[in-house]
């Protein structure tokens, strides 16, 4: 029997069934039952048969149909999850659906547009890098200017974040468009790809042009929220409902059932703007997270690797401890930016309140406001890239260009 068979096991009396999977030890079986969930079971303990041969599975791939009236709306698949399903050679996830695979895998999604699906890649987020964000951002533009009315990405959820940002300071969109992923692969009975999904279309065909991720609201099947680029994290690794607002509301929500979406903030209307597009960012970017005893050899590293910019995610209101502040000014006389955010996510920086936080001031560190670490990260990248001086570099970072920072942070967010 070979990974992919489907198989019945019966161990102490009791019958299982499902599909082999490789084994990670000799001396255990592994089985994924029809539910989505694994089983593993000793072999000296288990009898097992072979019920069907396994055979790959692949979804059709119909011509998508272009009817009357219906809005169009551009897919581009980058992997992930959601274009995800198990790989019976290794027993995990892997991404395999193509863009137009997803489509015929979720009928209901031809009742709200039309679809001009592509791939960009297929790959899991945890490779996503700089230079394939400027690539998305001209795919994203190039949809627009051949009359796309709305655009989905399709992304892996690990890193959707920083894909969010950058995709929101590199692209001024007049329409929406909607980053959506999945927490569970598609063949997966509990999987939430078919629900992110549809309310991401349904996004797509609204007045929100932004930048925006749309996922699971609640852990249930209800509705999905919508989040500024800017302003979203995910702060679960496998829950549904991951992904959170942080300082802010989100700017909406989708109910699910009956495809409205209710708005909650301000936001850019459709048509509000013209399209614009600076795709270029300076990778050589450094997110550091302080810890109490870390040495400032730390940042001397980066300095001296050439990094340009430097994030720090400091602790409380923004601070490091006093023996980094010495390196935080060797970085600035030498024109490398350095940005204060804080650990602890909800809330402002202040480093004026402590001696430290105004040591660090003195040494030229900028304060972050209420940007998320990997926000500021992604947009110092893009700053220094689009920037003519460090003083120009100083200016942005402190100023709020996708609704990154806001002027009064709200107690309930």
């Amino acid at each position: 029997m070979d990974p992919g068979d489907r198989v019945s096991i019966e161990k102490d009396g009791v019958g299982y069934q499902g599909v082999l999977m490789p084994p990670r030890s000799k001396n255990h079986v592994v089985i994924k039952l029809d539910n989505g969930y694994n089983i593993g079971l000793r072999r000296s303990e288990s009898k097992i048969e072979l019920v069907e041969k396994g055979h790959e599975t692949k979804l059709p791939s119909k011509p998508l149909q272009s009817r009357a009236g219906l809005p169009n709306v551009s897919i581009l698949s980058t992997g992930g999850t959601i274009a995800s399903k198990v790989d019976y050679r290794t027993g995990a996830v892997t991404s395999q659906f193509s863009a137009g695979e997803i489509i015929s895998a979720i009928p209901d999604l031809e009742e709200i547009a039309n679809y001009n699906a592509k791939v960009i890649y297929t790959i899991l987020s945890e490779n996503m890098r700089a230079d394939y964000w400027s690539e998305l951002a001209r795919a994203v533009a190039g949809e627009i200017r051949n009359g796309a009315e709305g655009v989905i990405i399709m992304h892996g959820t690990d890193t959707m974040m920083y894909t969010a940002a950058a995709l929101s300071f590199m692209v001024k969109t007049p329409v929406p468009v909607v980053i959506v992923g999945s927490q569970r692969s598609s063949d997966r009975p509990s999987s939430d790809a078919s629900m992110n999904a549809i309310c991401a279309a349904t996004t797509a065909i609204s007045d929100i042009a932004e930048v925006c991720v749309v996922m699971h609201g609640t852990t249930s099947d209800d509705y999905c929220s919508i989040h500024r680029g800017t302003r979203v994290r995910k702060m679960h690794t496998s829950r549904r409902d991951a992904f959170r607002s942080i300082n802010e509301h989100p700017i909406g929500k989708v109910n699910y059932l009956s495809r409205c979406v209710e708005t909650f903030i301000d936001h850019r209307h459709r048509g509000e703007v013209e399209l614009e597009v600076k795709d270029k960012l300076e990778s050589k970017c450094a997110l550091v997270k302080y810890s109490p005893g870390a040495s400032p050899e730390i940042l001397n590293y980066y300095i001296d690797s050439g990094y340009r910019g430097i994030v720090l995610e400091g602790t409380g209101l923004g601070h490091v401890a006093s023996n980094w502040i010495d390196s935080i000014k060797r970085a600035t006389d030498t024109g490398i930016p350095v940005v204060v955010t804080s650990q602890c996510l909800r809330g402002r920086i202040c480093d004026r309140v402590y001696d430290t936080g105004r040591y660090m001031l003195d040494a030229g560190a900028i304060e972050g406001e209420d940007m998320l670490p990997e926000v500021a990260l992604v947009k110092l990248m893009w700053v220094l890239a689009n920037s003519s001086s460090p003083e120009e570099a100083r200016f942005l970072m402190q100023t709020s260009l996708a609704g990154e920072i806001s002027h009064s942070t709200p107690i309930t967010v």
